[in-house]
């Protein structure tokens, strides 16, 4: 995660997050670690880092299923798509099971692999209605967001 956070260091420190936060792997969590390293109070990092993490998900929910068929028309990132369908129909098992109560615990528990994206992939491999999985995943992206929070807000500063 260091070397997305040095993409940003000539951005300024709020921009940086929201870009941050926008990042596929980083989302929420990076931009919420990025935020209290640089000392951006949490008041004003939180809504900057839920923006950023929440914009492109509508946009995955409505065009990923058109972009991956348009993307399977190509050798070299047909692969790429398999790759992630299959991730998706992994996670997406566990997310069956509980429909939208698992599609929130997926986004919402900040583990490796899991976060709105991914969430957002699943749901749409999942044929889950957006109007159905975008509240989900913007109260799973706000969860994780509160526990972040706390994780890098408030416990390191119990320690000094």
């Amino acid at each position: 995660m260091e070397k997305i956070f040095d993409l940003f260091d000539s951005f300024p420190p709020e921009l940086a997050a929201f870009f941050i936060s926008m990042f596929p792997i980083a989302e929420l969590r990076g931009g919420l670690i990025y935020s209290a390293i640089v000392g951006i109070p949490l008041i004003k990092a939180f809504p900057i880092c839920f923006a950023g993490n929440i914009l492109p998900i509508p946009f995955i929910l409505l065009f990923l299923r058109q972009i991956f068929r348009w993307l399977e028309k190509f050798r070299w990132t047909a692969k790429i798509v398999r790759k992630l369908e299959e991730k998706a129909r992994r996670g997406g098992e566990k997310v069956k099971k509980y429909e939208l109560l698992g599609l929130f615990a997926f986004v919402a528990i900040p583990a490796p692999g899991t976060g709105a994206w991914t969430g957002a992939l699943i749901a749409v491999i999942l044929d889950m209605q957006i109007k159905r999985a975008l509240p989900i995943i913007a109260l799973g992206i706000l969860t994780a967001g509160v526990i972040m929070s706390v994780i890098t807000y408030f416990i390191p500063g119990l320690f000094y």
